[in-house]
């Protein structure tokens, strides 16, 4: 329980400390945000605000995990370095999208196919490390099975389970980066996934298969390697977003970025998966998911009838055409949000509680 609040803390203090000294560096070197023609007229004003925020709270997180394991004594654990690795890996593909936009003014960043292979590089190794490493009851970061709420069915094998995982990877990193569309909205909304999984992660520390002889009833344990590490790897994001968020909040001093979007996305798909929760965060992230799916709904319908659902995808801004403020617009995908976050920890508790 200490290392996860000390990795809150930390990770809090150090975005809420750090941020503004990364904003006057990059406006110094004039690492300011390339505005798009064909995005809302609104976003004009954006123009050469800082970006490539996600440095602040991609260092934050890994700091403070570090220091949260020093201060306790504790060592690290396989499943939370890999998460770890994850993040940093997608953030490093992101950061070369935003340096590529920043200094050749080339709105698009990295070509389509070498952003693709920098994600599936990442994706993949993250993939495969994931099936090594067993612990003393066997059990590796990751499984080969598929998971909701915990493993179900049968083995699918390493092949699929690597396709599997790279797919998750890339819709939770491409899922945050559609939604980082507004002040604050991606951000805001992956605080409340990452404090969800931090609840997950103690609570099936506390529950675990490895503790079996201290439950008032084993045969509702998890099999789960690692989850108080987990936990502390989701502490340390969750308090890290915070602290930016009090900057990247309307009207944003500084923006993620690629770099934090792809980051943010990979942590995400990483706890997912190493926490045996798969399918749960379709629910967990469900904001992410709907705003996904709006651009899939957009493109799909002008492809087949050339007519268009929505005003403009991404969903958010849709409602922005409409006459929605900015504030409004992310004040209300927050609620959806954590309305998502409380509907999926019901599923989870619920799940634990059928198997009593």
């Amino acid at each position: 329980m200490r290392q996860i609040l000390f990795a809150g803390a930390i990770g809090l203090f150090l975005t809420l400390v750090g941020t503004p000294l990364l904003i006057k560096l990059l406006a110094r070197k004039g690492y300011g945000q390339f505005i798009r023609d064909d995005g809302p007229r609104s976003h004009g004003s954006k123009k050469g605000t800082p970006t490539m925020g996600g440095i602040a709270f991609i260092l934050a997180t890994i700091i403070a995990y570090v220091l949260a394991k020093v201060i306790t004594g504790e060592d690290m654990r396989f499943s939370g370095v890999l998460v770890l690795f994850l993040m940093t890996g997608m953030g490093l593909v992101g950061f070369l999208d935003d340096y590529i936009k920043i200094v050749k003014q080339r709105s698009l960043g990295l070509r389509a196919k070498a952003k693709m292979a920098g994600q599936l590089i990442v994706g993949i190794a993250f993939a495969v490390l994931s099936l090594q490493f067993a612990d003393a009851r066997g059990n590796t970061p990751a499984s080969d099975k598929l998971s909701f709420v915990e493993d179900f069915g049968w083995s699918i094998g390493p092949v699929l389970f690597v396709l599997w995982a790279l797919f998750m990877i890339l819709a939770m990193s491409n899922g945050v980066n559609l939604t980082d569309g507004l002040d604050g909205l991606a951000t805001g909304a992956s605080v409340m996934v990452f404090g969800a999984y931090t609840f997950i992660g103690l609570w099936q520390f506390q529950e675990s298969c490895a503790n079996a002889a201290t439950l008032t009833n084993p045969s509702a344990c998890f099999e789960v390697r690692d989850p108080l590490d987990l936990a502390v790897v989701a502490s340390a994001l969750m308090g890290s977003c915070f602290g930016f968020l009090w900057w990247n909040t309307s009207p944003a001093k500084i923006f993620m970025g690629d770099t934090g979007s792809l980051a943010l996305g990979g942590a995400l798909a990483g706890l997912a998966i190493c926490s045996r929760t798969e399918f749960l965060m379709a629910v967990l992230g469900g904001l992410f998911v709907m705003i996904t799916m709006s651009v899939v709904i957009q493109v799909g319908s002008f492809k087949m009838t050339g007519k268009r659902v929505f005003r403009m995808a991404p969903l958010q801004h849709h409602f922005e055409l409409k006459g929605w403020s900015e504030v409004l617009v992310v004040v209300r995908f927050w609620i959806i949000q954590g309305m998502c976050v409380i509907v999926g920890l019901g599923l989870f508790y619920a799940g634990w509680a059928a198997k009593k």
